[in-house]
């Protein structure tokens, strides 16, 4: 039976967690309550803390064993984050917390799938809740008094959170129909290009197009590893250059993870590989004064990039991309990767283009479905977009 998980620290949120749990049993619900506390729950729980510390790789010791809270926390957060993904039976989660308990709960709550309801209670949820959210669909809802023992308000707070959350897993979303998913990277400076491609895709695929941002692409990737993406046309590969180059729009460590993972249908291309990403230009670290730079705009201040930074960040690409076992096709536009790497354009640069071509050309291992392909176009010229929507129906039949 699927069950919502009602996750809490039972030693110093007990008096919240029975009324949650309560409250939500009333409205129907099956419940499993989870302690995630250090120092004993002060009420009866279906999993207790301790079992949950035992899901860190150092055993539950590394996290009930310390008496730094810090350090606990932190543990407790990883250890919460394997256990989620051992259980075959959340229906949906909700969890109260502070400071800590809401960095422990959404650590888990992070790593299940898009869709499945996800709610916090929590006393910073009417402040900076990114580091909490990430490129989750969690919920953040405002405790308003602290989570110190029920009162007034709080009752109907949490009232309101039970109702909110059995009434997301009694009443799930219909099912998709039609068409499949397709993850889509864009920027500003390759915007033609992937709305040629969606325009040429859309009779047969839903076209999700994500901005180039870091968590954009973050995002896209979270989709394609929660099962509900058909394929990736990752035309703006972009947020490798923020990453490796100190830039303010950076991708992880994992980016093309997903890909590797699921081995979807993948075409790439290098969009905006010809710049890194900063704030205004007062942002610009001093390192960087003398390189050239171009205005998006008063706030946001693209640095070109150059030949040994495009060996970088093609050997980057290319070797992760070889880690994908999936249908892989990657095409480099050979007369410019951006609106404003054309000749003539402030950062038309065919040395550093050359550079970055060549870098992923000797990296990426081609083998029967991973393969690179040069075309002598613009990134931006609808024969390029032509081509990508080409490789992709040709992987994907």
């Amino acid at each position: 039976m699927k069950r919502i998980y009602v996750v809490g620290t039972a030693d110093t949120k007990n008096e919240e967690l029975a009324y949650l749990a309560a409250a939500i049993a009333a409205a129907g619900a099956a419940v499993t309550l989870v302690d995630i506390g250090t120092r004993g729950a002060l009420i009866p729980v279906d999993v207790p803390a301790k079992e949950v510390a035992a899901h860190h790789p150092e055993g539950s010791f590394k996290v009930l064993g310390t008496n730094d809270r810090g350090t606990a926390v932190a543990a407790m957060g990883e250890a919460f984050s394997r256990f989620v993904q051992t259980r075959t039976d959340i229906a949906g989660m909700i969890g109260i917390g502070g400071g800590g308990g809401t960095s422990v709960v959404t650590a888990g709550m992070r790593t299940l799938p898009l869709g499945t309801p996800k709610l916090m209670v929590s006393t910073l949820a009417s402040g900076d809740t990114a580091p909490y959210v990430d490129v989750s669909d969690i919920v953040m809802m405002p405790s308003v008094t602290d989570l110190a023992g029920l009162n007034g308000l709080s009752r109907v707070i949490l009232h309101n959170a039970a109702q909110a959350i059995a009434g997301m897993v009694a009443n799930p979303a219909p099912a998709a129909a039609g068409k499949p998913a397709l993850g889509m990277t864009m920027f500003g400076v390759t915007t033609p290009c992937v709305t040629s491609i969606v325009e040429r895709l859309r009779t047969d695929y839903d076209c999700m197009v994500f901005h180039a941002t870091g968590t954009g692409g973050r995002t896209m990737e979270k989709l394609a590893d929660s099962g509900l993406l058909a394929g990736v046309l990752d035309i703006t590969t972009t947020e490798v250059c923020d990453h490796l180059l100190g830039g303010v729009l950076p991708a992880t460590d994992d980016r093309f993870g997903a890909v590797a993972r699921t081995k979807l249908p993948y075409v790439g291309s290098v969009g905006a590989v010809d710049m890194v990403n900063f704030w205004a230009p007062s942002t610009v670290p001093e390192r960087f004064r003398n390189r050239r730079f171009y205005e998006h705009n008063p706030n946001v201040t693209l640095m070109r990039t150059t030949a040994d930074e495009c060996r970088l960040i093609g050997e980057w690409i290319g070797e992760r991309l070889s880690r994908c076992e999936g249908p892989v096709r990657f095409l480099i536009p050979e007369k410019g990767v951006s609106a404003i790497d054309v000749e003539g354009g402030p950062f038309w640069d065919p040395e550093a283009d050359r550079s970055l071509f060549e870098a992923i050309e000797r990296t990426i291992a081609p083998n029967g479905s991973r393969r690179v392909e040069r075309l002598p176009f613009h990134i931006n010229d609808p024969a390029f977009a032509d081509a990508v929507v080409k490789a992709f129906r040709e992987i994907a039949a």
